[in-house]
């Protein structure tokens, strides 16, 4: 079977897929108000699953999933398989402790709205009315003491008045003081009263936070996932393995454990399993529709480990980047500061989680220890083109500085898939996205105008080519998939870059690699004072 973290769809799953869109179109001219709902739904953007299996007899079947819920129909649908676990029974565990959560909610909210605030504002009150007798008293101390300090400074005063004068000023303080204390005493009620009602309050929400954990340790202890020998685990047992300790959001309900999850229930032997996305993108995530997708990394790669074991994976599941020839990075300069290193594309910049040789392992290798080589910045592993390495500490922390100021100009090459003019972009303009990363989907980022790091691109393009458009990218900042993410975004240029197996059109694709080639750095370095240019042949 096909891992589905690094694959391309065989044709059976294509058409499979491509029956079930037949099906889909067909329901947009239903008359029936639940499939229009469902159509619907779907458009507005949803992951698709389908699964290849045979039974005991070799006969073959297909499976379908959606990844969650699917609008009024919750988990089910005549067309795809059911949930890993169903807890959305309206008389079952779950949705009675999550309305009995709600109404904790809500008695909270009520708590707070009216007995608290009543409360805290009779607190308030009596509390500005009694410093406001505080404040008058002092007001009045102060304007005696100035009577008093002008009387001194006359200098006709005799001893009596002088004794009187202090008197009256400790009997003024006294006094002062036993007022503070009446306050404290007539305050003391209401504060009581005000500390008892948030004790209420802290007690509520302990025991809605109690309730609540208790409930989700619930849930993923009751989602219990099989695997190709029969044995079954629960979520919570699966994610104990991991970083994480605790199963994510939504970790059990993606197409994927769905699909083998159903095969195994009904006795069948999973032969291939491709995920598509359907409809329009979702907030700032990058999807195409029809495309395929690999399965998510953050709630699905510790679960599938699971679930397939038993099974024979091609590539291994524990392969983390793909096999492919590589040629040698090629020294173009170098100096006693640093190197530019012309990198050829599958090549890693800096050391990763699996076998494959980096450059930065390269150049340590062949310059040795002493040289102190680092990568001063990064290309993504299907990049080709110019990456500078440096010779100690100094030139590397200057570099990065540069890089982090802007001071070294970088352009870049590629290929979009579409033709810019027939789609009414503008010949040259600036890209500006703030970019995140989809955390449970690593290395993927998304769009996040409200909280994602500023991303600024100016593009240029070069020509259009039988529907592809050549382009120069000059990016002003490095974020991970910057250009990428620009190009393929429907808020940037909404042509992904040919051969992008992140962000781009997979199904039927051409080229062997991502053509986008980091063509030419330019920089003037301090502590020589000369300005570089370096150049890169775009190889494609």
């Amino acid at each position: 079977m096909n891992n589905p973290f690094d694959y391309t769809p065989d044709a059976a799953c294509d058409e499979a897929f491509h029956e079930l869109t037949d099906r889909i179109e067909t329901l947009k001219k239903s008359d029936y108000p639940e499939d229009i709902s469902l159509c619907r739904e779907l458009e507005s953007g949803k992951m698709l699953g389908v699964l290849i299996a045979d039974d005991t007899e070799g006969v073959r079947h297909t499976l379908y999933a959606f990844s969650g819920q699917l609008g009024d129909t919750g988990f089910y649908h005549p067309d795809f398989v059911g949930p890993v676990f169903d807890y959305l029974d309206p008389d079952g565990h779950f949705k009675t402790k999550e309305a009995d959560i709600s109404r904790q909610n809500a008695d909270i909210s009520r708590f707070e709205a009216e007995a608290l605030a009543e409360i805290r504002n009779e607190y308030k009150q009596a509390k500005e009315r009694l410093n406001a007798e505080v404040s008058a008293y002092k007001e009045k101390c102060r304007q005696s003491k100035q009577q008093r300090d002008a009387k001194r400074k006359s200098g006709n005063i005799d001893e009596s008045e002088l004794a009187a004068m202090i008197l009256q000023s400790q009997f003024e303080k006294a006094e002062l003081h036993r007022l503070k204390k009446k306050v404290a005493s007539e305050l003391e009620p209401y504060e009581s009263k005000l500390k008892e009602a948030q004790s209420i309050l802290d007690t509520m929400k302990e025991k809605r936070r109690a309730d609540s954990e208790d409930l989700q340790k619930w849930l993923f202890d009751s989602f219990r996932l099989r695997n190709a020998h029969g044995e079954s685990k629960s979520l919570s047992d699966i994610f104990a393995e991991t970083p994480l300790r605790i199963p994510p959001s939504g970790a059990g309900e993606c197409c994927a454990p769905k699909l083998l999850q159903a095969a195994y229930l009904k006795g069948l032997k999973p032969i291939s399993i491709a995920e598509y996305w359907y409809g329009k993108p979702k907030g700032g995530d990058v999807r195409i529709h029809g495309n395929h997708y690999p399965a998510c990394r953050g709630k699905c790669l510790p679960i599938l480990t699971w679930m397939l074991k038993g099974l024979d994976i091609e590539p291994p599941l524990e392969s983390e980047f793909r096999s492919i020839a590589h040629k040698e990075p090629r020294i173009i300069f170098e100096n006693q500061w640093f190197c530019v290193v012309d990198k050829p594309s599958g090549i890693l910049s800096v050391p990763g989680k699996g076998s494959a040789v980096s450059v930065q392992e390269w150049l340590q290798e062949k310059y040795g220890p002493d040289r102190q080589v680092k990568m001063v910045h990064r290309l993504d592993q299907d990049t080709s083109g110019l990456l500078i390495a440096s010779f100690g500490p100094l030139p590397f922390k200057l570099l990065q500085t540069m890089f982090a100021m802007r001071q070294i100009k970088k352009t870049y090459i590629a290929v979009l898939e579409g033709d810019y003019e027939s789609k009414g972009i503008a010949h040259s303009g600036r890209i500006e996205l703030p970019l995140s990363p989809d955390w449970l989907d690593r290395p993927r980022q998304r769009v996040d105008l409200e909280k994602g790091k500023s991303a600024s691109t100016d593009y240029e393009f070069i020509e259009v080519h039988e529907g592809r458009s050549r382009v120069i990218f000059h990016p002003h900042t490095g974020r991970t998939h910057q250009l990428r993410v620009h190009a393929a975004s429907e808020m940037g240029l909404g042509m992904p870059i040919v051969g992008d197996r992140l962000y781009g059109i997979s199904a039927g694709m051409e080229s062997d690699r991502l053509l986008l080639h980091a063509h030419k750095i330019e920089f003037t370095f301090p502590i020589d004072r000369q300005n570089y240019t370096f150049e890169s042949p775009v190889p494609f």
